[in-house]
């Protein structure tokens, strides 16, 4: 049987957290970020998207194929 290729997320950290939230820090370290500019390719999935969400004006998001 063929495998199913699972969608993946570029997620890159863009702006700082210094002056927002402690939890959107905190939700920056579990997205795999620890510096500006620093990228990380995670699966879509609904965790992760919402974890995005709560960060979207923080990072970048690209559609990796």
């Amino acid at each position: 049987m063929a495998e199913k290729k699972q969608k993946m997320l570029k997620v890159t950290y863009v702006r700082s957290a210094i002056g927002y939230n402690k939890k959107q820090s905190k939700i920056i370290e579990a997205l795999g970020l620890t510096k500006l500019n620093d990228s990380n390719i995670l699966p879509d999935n609904a965790s992760v998207r919402g974890s995005i969400h709560h960060v979207a004006h923080l990072v970048k998001v690209e559609e990796v194929k």
